[in-house]
């Protein structure tokens, strides 16, 4: 019984350590990366651009916007920040459902009872409009 508790410990601090050196290597990792230019964000949620760092003293000067400079201790520097891939067209949803169901086929019945016109746009229901629209249904099926 007594080994065992010996050999849980032993596992135990093993993978403390590990866990230790894995995160020593990480934040060398990152460290190598820093340089002028570079977007970063800090372990408070301060983003900015590097513009200095000074290895003698642990500092790294952050512009936050043009002008305005932070200096902060070099390892509150915790992310690089990657630029955002721009989307090339914006996806645009609908606001009602109207639009999905009314097809090319049935472009040409817009004057039909329950039809929205083409060229109108359709109105917005308000929340209690919908409720009773949907209620109204209910009552139809049943």
């Amino acid at each position: 019984m007594t080994i065992l508790l010996f050999v849980m410990l032993g596992v135990f601090v093993f993978m403390m350590f590990r866990r230790n050196k894995k995160t020593q290597q990480q934040q060398a990792e990152l460290q190598s990366k820093f340089g002028p230019g570079v977007d970063v964000m800090t372990s408070f949620g301060l983003f900015g651009r590097i513009v200095s760092i000074d290895d003698a003293e642990n500092k790294v000067v952050l512009e936050l916007s043009p002008g305005n400079t932070a200096t902060v201790h070099r390892q509150a520097v915790t992310k690089i920040v990657e630029p955002v891939a721009a989307a090339e067209e914006p996806t645009v949803v609908p606001d009602d459902a109207s639009s999905l169901t009314l097809g090319k086929a049935d472009t040409h019945d817009a004057g039909v009872a329950g039809a929205a016109p083409a060229a109108e746009a359709p109105r917005a229901e308000t929340p209690e409009e919908t409720l009773r629209r949907l209620n109204d249904e209910n009552r139809k099926d049943s």
